[in-house]
């Protein structure tokens, strides 16, 4: 299939209709909003449905009814959003239901601002909700990417039962560049029939489906919470993913990166190897599960580290926890919707290998 230019928010729309998703269940608010505009006249075109909710909440409470049903469903939102849908987000994990929740990040904290952030990595990674849960969280870089990991996203939902989360920055969702969608794309994952799903009880020997996360009983909620960390302890086992650029055995500086910001450091990085400056990259493609051997592995080859984020950093705790003191840890981090531009990475990476600037 030829490629198409589209902006990236359409790009993810599009995605989802070909991984056989039909509906969809959102609230407007910038920078996401292509997404539901797009498949507001997309998905009646192959008969699906569009629902826009009066709100977040009712949003997030819709695909817990859908995914129910074991229908492949799909929402998206942007920051303070996620935030109103955190509740729903945990009542999913603990029902183990599969949906695609894509959040398109901006500016916070609070209202903050429309421009492009990192700082949802926190609300990601280490739950939002409440409870013991996760979701599976990928990062794509390029919108290539996030087309290609919102088909993924669906498969690795129903593989696993389990809420997945694409967390772009909101340049990823704004910005317009070629995607190709593949007609024979081989799947990721091989879905077995979905006999949990509750579409209706008949006696023909078919189990009853419960779809539930309240649990009255301690020992039956504990039990419960031990299949689901089994089940995290899986995915962390599989489904690590992760990018790395690395220029040999040992070198002087490893940059820590995931997202656009990640496309930013690599240009700088190219850069500065043609000067003869020897850098590596490494990019976590999956925030959760966070490549931490990976990471590992890397910085010692390296004699320092320099992670950047479009927030005060967050990634950077994982980072620590990766390197546990092998090696000193730079920071870079802008807020505010400021982006990073290849010349002020290319500066921060000189600096560190000139011996300035404090370490974390």
């Amino acid at each position: 299939m030829a490629k198409k230019l589209m902006k990236g928010c359409e790009a993810i729309g599009e995605a989802a209709i070909k991984a056989g998703c039909k509906l969809f269940f959102g609230y407007p608010i910038t920078p996401q909003n292509e997404i539901p505009e797009y498949l507001s006249h997309r998905l009646p075109q192959v008969g699906g449905m569009f629902v826009q909710a009066e709100s977040e909440v009712s949003a997030s409470n819709m695909i817990y009814g859908a995914a129910g049903t074991g229908e492949r469903v799909f929402t998206s939102s942007s920051s303070p959003g996620i935030s109103l849908m955190s509740e729903a987000i945990s009542y999913l994990a603990g029902s183990q239901l599969p949906v695609v929740i894509v959040n398109i990040m901006r500016a916070g904290p609070g209202l903050g601002g429309i421009l492009p952030g990192q700082a949802d990595y926190f609300q990601a990674t280490k739950g939002g909700g409440h409870g013991d849960y996760h979701c599976l969280v990928l990062a794509p870089w390029s919108v290539q990417e996030a087309a290609d990991l919102v088909q993924d996203a669906f498969e690795l939902a129903d593989y696993y039962r389990n809420p997945v989360m694409i967390l772009g920055d909101g340049l990823i969702g704004q910005m317009m560049e070629p995607v190709e969608f593949s007609d024979d794309r081989v799947p990721i994952k091989e879905i077995g029939p979905k006999d949990w799903a509750t579409t209706g009880w008949k006696r023909d020997g078919r189990p009853r489906a419960i779809v539930n996360s309240l649990f009255l009983d301690a020992d039956t909620l504990e039990t419960h919470n031990k299949n689901l960390m089994a089940k995290y302890d899986e995915i962390k086992a599989n489904e690590v993913r992760f990018y790395e650029d690395l220029p040999g055995e040992e070198f002087d500086l490893l940059v820590v990166a995931y997202g656009t910001v990640a496309r930013v450091c690599s240009t700088a990085m190219e850069n500065l190897r043609a000067q003869g400056l020897k850098i590596g990259l490494i990019r976590p493609i999956t925030l959760y599960p966070f490549p931490y051997e990976a990471v590992s592995k890397a910085a010692k080859k390296a004699k320092a580290v320099l992670v950047f984020e479009l927030s005060a950093g967050q990634m950077l705790e994982d980072i620590k926890l990766a390197v546990l003191g092998a090696k000193p840890i730079h920071f870079y981090g802008r807020t505010g919707g400021h982006l990073i531009t290849p010349e002020e990475a290319a500066k921060e990476m000189k600096k560190v290998l000139q011996g300035q600037g404090g370490a974390q």
